[in-house]
């Protein structure tokens, strides 16, 4: 009955069943399969309503959809109604005189990159999945990247959302304002819910300045304390124009050379700390070209490293002189997700405070030997906001992987952490909000998630325990 009444909503093209829905049920890493009831995608917000009427009146459960590049199960949705937004893909416009972008659910991130692009205007947000992520996904799970270090996550970069709620009713909260003291901001309510309070169909975002010129390195530390030393030097020499600081240990650059023999590394022998760091500049003072030829945030970026090589704290470092090379520097750090995918793994996304980094790192090592003498540590970082990414290769199952995953997250929290940094808790991170969340604080999210969506249906099973 759902079914024909979805078809008799949107279509009959625009419900799928049967093989149709094949895209729809799995996610990107092959850990989460599922058979939907079907796939309904909606073009409009008042097409979402419909689908979200039709399935409340029926009980029945509703799971939203974007890329489905997620890595926590959080779009699993066995006899669901996928709710695909991917026809809701437009940039409805781009306000360069208010640096805002509207965008719908279904666009896909490097869309909305090249848009602001032509505008000479940036929106910050990036990662590796950049091709096919969307904005509804982004935004559902509060994303974060590369770029958070200067701008920012998802809910920093967001000034208003258009809202389905789960009974059909479309909240307008479009607005481009930066300061609006009315009431309860339930932008940021939903911002980072994965979808079990509401729907989102269309955000406004802020966008920056396209960055002029670009001062981009990969460096061989000796250790990462020197290497947060480097960062707080950068920050304060440029006024805060560190982009990007991402860390790579050893394991993960030889393994990326082995899944890409035939890519260009910036160093003939390996370092157990690589950084990439990059600069981004818009003021002319920083980005025309000297006698040397190159932008003066390029000259400051090299000072710091020579002095850092004077005092022994860096061993090598290589600085991009081209667009091209420093396109090979961000293709092996946006490779992450392929190579720590490329073996049987649990995926860890914590946060700790920059400076206890290198403890958690030295902290979680030994517990994981201890635990699995056979398990390998697979890790990137974000490490310019403290995200570390601590991926495990094992071949163990069952209780002995979640034991794995409890381990790490208890050593994140042991130093002032979070057991989820920026992929959001689907089902996979449902069992440590259980363990380690505020009794009350839970208590009070499914007061919420009862208040808007008291029949259950929307993205059911997820986030909450």
């Amino acid at each position: 009955m759902t079914v024909a009444a979805l078809r008799g909503a949107l279509g009959d093209r625009f419900v799928l069943t049967g093989e149709d829905m094949a895209p729809w049920c799995r996610d990107w890493t092959g850990g989460y399969r599922w058979a939907p009831l079907c796939v309904a995608r909606p073009g409009t917000a008042e097409e979402v309503s419909a689908v979200l009427r039709i399935a409340h009146q029926a009980g029945q459960a509703v799971v939203p959809v974007g890329g489905n590049t997620g890595l926590s199960g959080g779009t699993c949705g066995d006899g669901a109604v996928m709710l695909s937004l991917d026809r809701m893909n437009r940039i409805r416009e781009i306000r360069p005189e208010a640096r805002v972008a509207v965008v719908e659910a279904g666009v896909i991130l490097g869309a909305l990159h090249a848009a602001a692009e032509a505008e000479g205007l940036s929106f910050p947000m990036t990662f590796g999945a950049k091709g096919s992520c969307t904005m509804g996904g982004i935004l559902a799970t509060n994303a974060g990247g590369s770029n958070v270090l200067r701008y920012g996550n998802t809910r920093d970069l967001v000034l208003g959302l258009e809202v389905v709620l789960a009974d059909g009713r479309i909240v307008d909260l479009m607005g481009a304002l930066h300061k609006d003291n009315t009431g309860l901001n339930l932008r940021t309510l939903m911002i980072g819910s994965e979808g079990i309070l509401g729907v989102i169909t269309a955000a406004v975002v802020k966008l920056v300045a396209q960055p002029k010129a670009y001062a981009t390195a990969l460096l061989g530390m000796r250790d990462l304390e020197a290497s947060l030393d480097l960062l707080n030097r950068l920050q304060a020499v440029t006024g805060g124009q560190v982009e990007a600081f991402e860390y790579m240990p050893r394991r993960y650059v030889e393994a990326y050379a082995r899944l890409h023999p035939d890519a260009r590394l910036p160093f003939e022998e390996g370092h157990d700390v690589t950084i990439l760091v990059e600069l981004g500049a818009t003021a002319p003072r920083d980005v025309v070209p000297g006698p040397d030829g190159q932008p003066p945030i390029a000259g400051l970026l090299e000072t710091a490293l020579g002095e850092m090589l004077e005092a022994g704290d860096l061993a090598d470092a290589v600085v991009a002189h081209s667009e091209a090379q420093r396109r090979d520097f961000w293709a092996l750090r946006e490779a992450a997700a392929e190579v720590c995918t490329s073996r049987p793994v649990i995926i860890c996304d914590v946060a700790v405070p920059l400076d206890r980094v290198a403890l958690f790192l030295g902290q979680a090592d030994r517990r994981l030997a201890e635990m699995d003498p056979e398990a390998v540590a697979m890790v990137v970082a974000h490490l310019g906001d403290g995200n570390v990414h601590y991926s495990v290769w094992t071949e163990t199952t069952g209780a002995a992987r979640n034991a794995i995953m409890e381990a790490v997250e208890e050593e994140a929290l042991a130093l002032g952490g979070s057991f989820s940094a920026e992929h959001g808790i689907g089902l996979a991170k449902r069992p440590a909000m259980a363990r380690f969340k505020d009794p009350v604080a839970l208590e009070v999210m499914r007061s919420v998630k009862a208040a808007l969506d008291p029949k259950g249906i929307l993205n059911p099973g997820k986030v909450i325990p």
